[in-house]
């Protein structure tokens, strides 16, 4: 078993665990029995810092674990998008769009706007000119390939 994929399986666990009700009353607990040990140890600075070493570590492998579970719910959900976008007929300029820049996702956006409000108007002249425009785009990125 791969690298990959061992880390791949171990943050799916410890992301599911992590969600889980138990571990979140886990977690209170844990936090209350701390509390409640602030007198025996006359609330200490060790004692202070028990809680803040455990959590500073926690939460700094969680960063980490949450980052890499939303990078492949992310990519997974694109894979999805674009299979659904290619096999349903709908415009396949908008595959991949994700790896745009900001600034080329809100033409994009743009133009759906204009598209819709030309659609709800009964506008049949700015869709075939949309369709021609999006004809031509593909060819010439066709062309470029």
């Amino acid at each position: 078993m791969s690298i990959a994929r061992m880390f791949t399986t171990a943050s799916n666990a410890v992301s599911h665990a992590a969600g889980a009700p138990v571990t979140f009353l886990i977690c209170c607990g844990v936090v209350i029995a701390w509390a409640a040990s602030g007198p025996v140890f006359a609330f200490s600075d060790t004692w202070q810092l028990v809680i803040n070493t455990g959590t500073t570590i926690v939460t700094f492998l969680m960063v980490f674990l949450i980052q890499n579970t939303q990078n492949r719910d992310g990519a997974a959900i694109q894979a999805k998008l674009d299979e659904l976008i290619r096999a349903s007929g709908s415009q396949n300029a908008f595959i991949g769009i994700e790896h745009l820049t900001q600034e080329e996702v809100d033409e994009f956006r743009k133009r759906c706007a204009a598209r819709a409000a030309a659609a709800a108007a009964g506008d049949k002249a700015v869709i075939r000119a949309d369709k021609k425009a999006r004809k031509a785009a593909e060819s010439a990125s066709s062309t470029e390939a």
